[in-house]
This record gives structure tokens, C-alpha cells and sequence, in this order.
């Protein structure tokens, strides 16, 4: 993790975080995802009267970099509000996974206060495409 240059990441998520359309929670979240490319993309939560429909900051990245060509991940920024920065959700958890297993993540809030993770300590045993065989062919 120490060779990543982090703070523009950093400065990227806390920004996009502000542009986030959260009406129903006002839980803003912003994330932005390094490719190996060195490329940055951002995406903030965006809510919806009917909360399934919802989508997280770290899908809407997630999505901007497929959509770009983009399937290697160096590191992930989180921002989010609060005593203590708030991890991905499960399901973003999983999504990330599937393109970058061990991938650095650094949880922040707009107080500076940070936390360092990996993807894999935040989801140990995660589903995987191997899963999806049953071993029979």
C-alpha cells in the first residue's frame, strides 16, 4: 500500500462524495477507483424512492471503469460522514472481488480521519466464479 499515491485519491472521493443525490438519508458516499492503467474513475451513491433501485458509489466507479475497458484495480478510496469511515457494503464488496481481490482500500471522512484495509479482510471467503461449478464438467 505505501506505493500508491493516495491523496489524489483522496481529494477525488471527498469531492465526488459532495455530489452524491441522497435525499431519502442525506449518507453521502463518494468512491474513487485507480486502474492499473493509472487511471481514476468516480462514482457517488445515488438513492431512488424505491431503495432496491439505489445505486452505491462504488458500483457507480466500478461501472464507469468497465464501461471504459478498464478490469485491473489497484486501489480504492471511500469517503463517507461519521466518527469513523464506513467500509463498502456486502454487495460492493462482492462486485469488487470479482476484479481485484486483495485490492488496497483506504476508508476516509472529510475530518481526515482513515482507515487502511484490503478487500480481503473486509470480505474473507468471498463467492467466486469457481464456485459456480459443480465439479461435473
Amino acid at each position: 500500500m505505501s506505493d500508491i499515491d493516495w491523496e489524489p485519491l483522496v481529494e477525488a472521493a471527498l469531492k465526488v462524495r459532495e455530489l452524491a443525490y441522497a435525499p431519502y438519508s442525506s449518507y453521502r458516499v463518494g468512491a474513487a477507483l485507480l486502474a492499473d492503467d493509472g487511471r481514476t474513475f468516480i462514482g457517488c451513491n445515488v438513492e431512488n424512492a424505491a431503495f432496491p433501485v439505489c445505486l452505491c458509489a462504488e458500483q457507480a466507479a466500478i461501472g464507469a471503469a468497465v464501461a471504459s475497458g478498464s478490469r485491473s484495480f489497484v486501489a480504492l478510496v471511500v469517503a463517507t460522514a461519521g466518527a469513523r469511515p464506513a467500509p463498502p457494503c456486502g454487495m460492493c464488496r462482492q462486485a469488487l472481488s470479482e476484479l481485484a481481490a486483495d485490492l488496497p482500500v483506504l476508508l476516509v471522512t472529510p475530518d481526515g480521519v482513515r482507515e487502511h484495509w484490503t478487500l480481503s479482510k473486509l470480505l474473507p471467503g468471498a463467492f467466486k466464479a469457481g464456485t459456480l461449478t459443480d465439479g461435473q464438467g
